[in-house]
């Protein structure tokens, strides 16, 4: 019989031992096992972290090399004007000379002695230039005696009494045309930096940075330390190595990840690059003001800027002031905030002496310079916003655009700074004195001016508006406005280029008429006294701007001959041959009536207006341009009796207003414009050297309630008057004989004739009647049968 299993009992526990519990089946605690697997995870992660940590450290030191060894910046290209031209018999004033110096940046001194310095005794200058680099050639540094007499230039040479033909003083920097980004600087090596800059740039941002390698934990300390014991920010604790990563390569947020970014990135740049070429790049990139949407970046520009000045010829008070602003260049703005500026210039010069980097007496005598800012921004401050808009638009219209896109041009322009200020300041004072005088609202009168060199085309002032310092509307460009009687010259000089029917005494019927258009419209013209005059000669129709004869010239040469010879003198605007084109119903700008009128200044001869002489490209080499074409538009001669003409325009007729404002001996030829209900005031003239055109209106086209003669002629008058140019000496062409013409018969007559005037003739058109007077007495058939069989 089987037997039945029995359980076996555990043994009883002894007393005062805890029983142990049962170990479950198939359950351990393999406590080795679990931290080896932790341990695993960790290296992995460790391993990842690394990983991605090592690439991406590589990425940064990337973007380190590839924007520290390309191109840093994007550089401006830099605009100049027009050099001021020394040799013995120049036209030139003490004052004109006196303010290019102080244009330039010069120092007036006892002794010169250094570049950019002159002195003056009496009418006697000592001149030491600067040396610079002009589209044809360098222009050296000299040391001249110049002495001037009566307006001119009487003696050249050099100091020591070599002789001197001809001086160019450097090219003033007018403006700047700047990348996308509004940033702008003028570059330095690092070889161009003073010592005195560097030594206060280092004791003040970054004592230890020859000895750190981009990042310094001492440094931050010590500059803790010290802010804490002055008790305000005096020391930084960033690295210039930082400061350069932070301005060059990072945002401006403020997090952590950004300053582990800065640290790492300071690292590797100090790692893979100089000394000198970190301090290099950190004097071009930081940020150092503002010029409206303009940002002053580096010591360079900054130099220039606050300065007038290179960033050599500064000295340790000025070095120091600049040194001051990296802390904080709106804080410490010295036009702004003078006296918070000179409290940290001194800081400056304090921790100098502190350093042993000068002595206590430079830090005494610097600290009791002046700050030295100059009210005006620096030469490319950019203050001629007109003449720069011509600049952009001829810059595309003579060059290619994928030669445009080089950065670092250097752009030399026509501008005549002296010329341009001088307009300016014309048209101003005297739009306020036009509102007085005809009880005009205050602000309400607007102008514009071009002035052109009257032989070379080249443009030497443009005026875009009453605040001309100010970008706006560019009323010289762009206010297509109807120019009124200065169309009436292309009429009249059409008759003249056909002497056989028309001379300067043709007589000419001043008299009522209606033209009916093409719509069957009725258009009557009038006098703008509202009478009829008869039978006059064409000199005189021209002088007192008749209408009516006007529109019986033109009707009768043709309203396409007119048309034709607009476009031969450089008008490209359509132009509508309609009746009342005659009198001025087609608008141009003022610059293109510049172009009109300097057509007939030189001697009919068209050369396109321009503004800009010679593009450079950052190597020194001048770009190509599309050819420019000079050419005979109309002959020499009609011009020359036009120019005759409206020179009485000026002496007799309704530009002789002029005569209050210009010396007697002063020969101009003009034209005043008006056109209906008075909105538009035009003068268009032209002296010996200068062609000028002046508008006035309301940007409205309200009536301004001026005549050509009492608006635009006012402001003409008082410019020129401060330009002081040549007198318009006309000479007369081989085919042009002068015969003296009685006034009212119009027969030739003899000198010694009462009344009798000289007038020019194209050869073999002059009045072949004699006067009794030049005949003894025979006049009329007999006359002019002698002078037929002659």
């Amino acid at each position: 019989m089987a037997r039945t299993p029995t359980k076996k009992r555990r043994p009883a526990a002894r007393s005062g031992t805890r029983a142990k519990k049962p170990r479950r089946r198939g359950v351990s605690r393999p406590r080795g096992r679990v931290k080896r697997r932790w341990l695993a995870r960790l290296i992995a992660f460790g391993f990842l972290f690394s990983l991605v940590a090592g690439v991406y450290v590589l990425y940064l030191d990337h973007t380190v090399r590839t924007k520290f060894e390309g191109k840093r910046w994007a550089v401006p290209a830099r605009v100049y004007g027009r050099p001021l031209e020394l040799y013995a018999g120049a036209r030139l004033t003490g004052e004109q000379l006196q303010a290019e110096l102080r244009r330039l940046g010069y120092r007036k001194v006892a002794h010169p002695r250094q570049p950019a310095s002159w002195s003056q005794s009496g009418s006697r200058f000592l001149i030491r230039t600067r040396n610079f680099q002009f589209w044809d050639g360098a222009e050296p540094e000299q040391y001249i005696d110049l002495r001037l007499d009566g307006g001119r230039v009487a003696h050249l040479s050099q100091a020591d009494g070599a002789e001197l033909a001809l001086l160019r003083l450097e090219a003033p920097e007018i403006g700047s045309i700047y990348p996308a980004h509004n940033e702008d600087r003028v570059l330095v090596r690092r070889d161009q930096l003073p010592p005195g800059l560097v030594t206060a740039l280092l004791a003040v941002e970054d004592r230890t940075f020859h000895e750190h390698h981009g990042v310094d934990p001492r440094g931050i300390a010590r500059a803790l330390w010290a802010n804490l014991r002055a008790g305000a920010l005096v020391q930084g604790g960033s690295t210039l190595t930082q400061q350069l990563i932070k301005n060059f390569y990072l945002t401006r947020e403020r997090t952590l990840w950004r300053k582990l970014n800065e640290a790492v990135m300071a690292l590797l740049l100090d790692a893979r690059y100089g000394k000198d070429e970190i301090l290099g790049a950190y004097a071009n990139e930081i940020y150092l003001g503002q010029d409206g949407s303009r940002a002053i970046h580096g010591f360079g520009l900054a130099s220039d800027f606050y300065f007038n000045r290179p960033l050599g010829e500064l000295d340790l008070a000025r070095q120091a002031l600049l040194v001051a602003l990296v802390r904080g260049p709106s804080y410490y703005d010295p036009r702004r905030n003078p006296k918070r500026a000179r409290k940290r210039r001194d800081l400056v010069l304090r921790l100098l002496a502190e350093q042993g980097a000068i002595s206590q007496a430079e830090a005494r005598h610097a600290a009791a310079q002046p700050l030295g800012v100059t009210d005006q921004r620096g030469r490319g401050r950019g203050n001629f916003p007109a003449f720069m808009d011509l600049v952009r638009r001829q810059l595309h219209r003579d060059y290619r655009e994928e030669d445009l896109t080089s950065e670092g041009l250097r752009i030399f322009t026509t501008l005549d700074p002296w010329v341009q200020a001088h307009a300016e300041e014309a048209l101003g004072d005297r739009l306020g004195k036009l509102e007085k005088w005809n009880k005009l609202p205050a602000g309400k009168l607007e102008g514009s001016a071009v002035v052109v060199d009257a032989q070379g085309a080249e443009v030497l002032a443009l005026v875009g508006g009453r605040k001309a310092r100010f970008a706006g509307f560019n009323r010289a460009l762009d206010a297509v406005r109807p120019i009124g009687s200065l169309i009436k010259p292309v009429v009249y000089l059409a008759a003249l280029m056909e002497p056989a029917r028309y001379t300067l005494v043709t007589p000419l019927e001043d008299t009522g008429l209606t033209i009916r258009g093409g719509d069957g419209k009725a258009w009557t013209p009038r006098n703008y006294d509202r009478k009829e005059h008869g039978q006059v000669p064409l000199h005189r129709a021209l002088a007192n701007s008749y209408n009516l004869s006007t529109v019986r010239l033109g009707m009768d040469m043709g309203l396409g001959r007119v048309a034709d010879l607009l476009r031969e003198l450089g008008i490209s605007r359509p132009v509508e041959p309609v009746p009342a084109m005659l009198l001025g119903a087609l608008s141009l700008s003022p610059l293109e009536v510049a172009q009109l009128y300097q057509g007939f200044a030189g001697g009919g001869f068209y050369s396109p207006l321009r503004a800009i002489r010679e593009v450079l490209d950052a190597e020194g080499r001048p770009l190509q341009r599309y050819p420019l074409t000079v050419r005979q538009a109309v002959p020499g001669e009609a011009v020359y009796l036009l120019n005759r003409n409206l020179q009485e325009v000026v002496s007799e007729g309704t530009g002789k207003g002029l005569d209050r404002f210009l010396p007697s001996a002063l020969k101009v030829a003009g034209k005043t414009g008006t056109t209906d209900g008075l909105r538009d005031s035009w003068f268009a003239g032209f002296t010996g050297d200068k062609v000028a055109v002046v508008w006035v209106g309301r940007d409205d086209n309200r009536p301004a309630g001026l005549t050509g003669g009492t608006g635009a002629l006012q402001v003409w008058g008082d410019m020129m008057r401060r330009i002081a140019p040549l007198s318009l000496e006309l000479i007369s062409p081989e085919g042009v004989e002068t015969v003296w013409v009685e006034p009212h018969s119009m027969m030739r007559s003899g000198e010694g004739c009462e009344g009798a005037r000289p007038f020019p003739f194209i050869k073999g058109s002059a009045p072949r009647i004699h006067s009794s007077c030049s005949r003894g007495g025979e006049s009329g058939l007999g006359g002019f049968l002698r002078d037929l069989f002659q």
